[in-house]
């Protein structure tokens, strides 16, 4: 199956971006709750979407039903049985966002992107363009 090259990087510096967010925000608050029994602690995978207390990544959306269109909706979940309450996870929420804004400038350089508020999660939008090949 062939992949588009630029795809291909592009996707790399997404997950990159989204690696460097998720040790952050581990670092900063990977010890306010305890880690579910059956989530793997943080650095036993390859990926970090897959251990720790945060899941955080992008999947990306065509837009259907949405005021902001197309784009990567940023996906955040806490590993956790406890009870998290809705003005702290908003708070994570907001924390990974700003996160993600500060850093898509060194890892999309000179691409027209942006983080927006869509519904109640956040959503990258912007130039997704590859050109060509």
């Amino acid at each position: 199956m062939y992949e588009h090259p630029k795809l291909t990087a592009f996707t790399a510096a997404l997950d990159a971006l989204f690696r460097e967010v998720d040790a952050f925000l581990e670092d900063e608050w990977g010890g306010v709750f305890s880690l579910h029994p059956n989530r793997p602690e943080r650095g036993a995978t390859d990926n970090p979407e897959m251990d720790g207390l945060f899941e955080i990544g992008a999947d990306f959306s065509p837009g259907i039903g949405s005021k902001r269109g197309r784009g990567y909706i940023v996906s955040f979940r806490a590993a956790t049985l406890e009870k998290i309450p809705p003005e702290q996870f908003e708070f994570l929420m907001e924390e990974a966002a700003a996160l993600v804004t500060a850093k898509l400038p060194r890892y999309f350089p000179g691409r027209d992107l942006e983080v927006v508020r869509d519904g109640r999660r956040f959503k990258i939008i912007g130039d997704f363009s590859l050109g060509e090949a």
